[in-house]
């Protein structure tokens, strides 16, 4: 009885050798490593003018004014918040923005999303044309509409329990109806494209059910465009939160103004503390940022739907 010896044929050369690429590690493109380089340079640019209103607020202003602002600190503290959170007044100023931010974010995102509804969603004659419409409203320089918006709220008559000069001016009213106004054109573009990409057989179905039209907008609908809600939510909120202009304009009494308004308390008429600006500077953004820390994981969502379908 014999046994065959022979031995085993030779691995076949076109198998990739370990040795060479080693499981687990992947091969750094250069052109990749300069992207990065680049979104991170940008990123810091962006940033920087924040880094610097943050460094300057914790550091006295003897100190920079002898030795700049871009020297090393000898010594942070967070007096200068203290200050001007209790000089400016912020806690009603805070209240201010919010009585304008609020409402006018919801109502801008309700009224779009019926508009946006009856474009995607329903067929009906002229959607193209009234979303060309709702769009072009973007387009409009809204410094252009100062003077005959302030004429026009100088004789829309409000009961005195909304308005104690029984008119729009000088009231939170005139200064939601402008935001919501300007902003609707913009969130009735972005949620009529974003209900076209969901499927139409979801409607069907429910139309099958015997769902109505609110029912379908309401509880089909609008549930799944919370993404996109969060998203846009986040902006308006953000836009409304930081203008100052329409205030300005439209609002008289000092004690009704936006926070935006309570820096202009820090500075002195003979002298103005930069550092403290800073300080107030920084309190002032806090709500946005936290706004967007929040919603961030739906607004990157609302963000990004789609950019992976062909």
């Amino acid at each position: 009885m014999t046994v065959d010896t022979a031995p085993a044929p030779a691995a076949s050369s076109s198998a990739p050798a370990a040795s060479q690429h080693p499981r687990g590690r992947r091969r750094i493109r250069p052109g990749r490593l300069g992207l990065h380089a680049f979104l991170m340079a940008v990123s810091l640019g962006f940033l920087a003018p924040l880094l610097l209103a943050v460094y300057a607020s914790l550091r006295p202003y003897q100190e920079t004014a002898e030795h700049g602002y871009f020297s090393l600190p000898r010594s942070l503290s967070f007096d200068y918040y203290r200050q001007a959170f209790s000089d400016s007044g912020m806690s009603t100023y805070f209240v201010n923005s919010l009585i304008i931010a609020v409402p006018g974010v919801l109502f801008a995102l309700f009224l779009a999303s019926f508009v946006a509804f009856a474009v995607a969603r329903l067929r009906m004659r002229g959607d193209i044309v009234l979303l060309m419409l709702f769009t072009a409203g973007n387009l409009l320089p809204q410094q252009v509409v100062v003077t005959p918006l302030y004429v026009l709220f100088n004789r829309v008559p409000l009961p005195y329990w909304m308005s104690e000069s029984m008119t729009m001016y000088d009231s939170y009213w005139a200064v939601i109806a402008v935001q919501v106004g300007f902003q609707l054109g913009f969130c009735v573009f972005v949620l009529a494209n974003f209900m076209r990409t969901l499927p139409q057989e979801i409607l069907e179905a429910a139309r099958v059910d015997g769902a109505g039209v609110w029912t379908q907008y309401w509880r089909i609908t609008l549930p799944l465009c919370r993404p996109a809600l969060a998203a846009l939510g986040t902006l308006q909120f953000t836009w409304m939160y930081n203008d100052f202009l329409w205030a300005l304009v439209f609002i008289s009494d000092g004690e009704k103004l936006p926070i935006t308004s309570a820096l202009n308390n820090l500075r002195g008429q003979f002298f103005t503390d930069y550092n403290l600006l800073a300080a107030g500077s920084v309190i002032v953004a806090l709500p946005t940022i936290l706004v967007f820390l929040i919603l961030q994981r739906h607004f990157i969502a609302g963000l990004t739907l789609g950019s992976s379908k062909g």
